[in-house]
């Protein structure tokens, strides 16, 4: 059994074998639409009796935390890294229990951690912005409800550079 932190959001996979614990204050909590995004969710969603990674629009909710403030508190010896191109950096963490993806880590130096939104149990902040919407599929019409960017924003790269800097100090 672990111990949790008070303010911890919390996520778990579908059938509750695995779960992380994210302290802190999220960097950024997005849709994304590029075609990785889209391309992983379906690989995942694709594997037996797999939950849905994508949202009803086509894009892929995520909350990205700094790496060192994600923890696997339950389960880790059940997850496996999956990718969709062999050299790609970037890994799709899916708990083999039940097929529930969890979250996206990298290979290279990036410091954070992009988790799926709808593995939180707790209450997340709602999104702030949809980004790389160029990718959408063509049939969906965004709401203008969240800024939407069709590519990276300089808000996004602002917001993990302003990460990074504590994170580098320690703090």
């Amino acid at each position: 059994m672990s111990i949790s932190v008070k303010g911890a959001k919390h996520a778990r996979c579908s059938c509750g074998k695995v779960e992380m614990e994210a302290l802190g204050p999220p960097i950024v909590s997005c849709v994304c639409y590029c075609d990785d995004c889209q391309t992983g969710a379906r690989q995942i969603e694709a594997l037996p009796d797999a939950p849905p990674v994508l949202d009803p629009d086509g894009g892929t909710a995520l909350v990205l935390y700094r790496k060192d403030r994600v923890t696997w508190t339950k389960g880790a010896e059940l997850l496996r890294n999956d990718k969709i191109a062999a050299k790609s950096a970037t890994n799709r963490v899916v708990a083999t229990c039940c097929n529930t993806g969890m979250a996206m880590t990298f290979d290279d130096s990036r410091h954070w951690v992009s988790t799926f939104r709808n593995r939180f149990q707790d209450d997340v902040p709602p999104a702030e912005m949809r980004v790389r919407t160029k990718f959408k599929p063509a049939a969906v019409t965004l709401a203008d409800d969240l800024p939407n960017y069709p590519g990276g924003p300089p808000i996004l790269m602002w917001k993990l550079v302003k990460a990074w800097v504590p994170m580098l100090l320690g703090r």
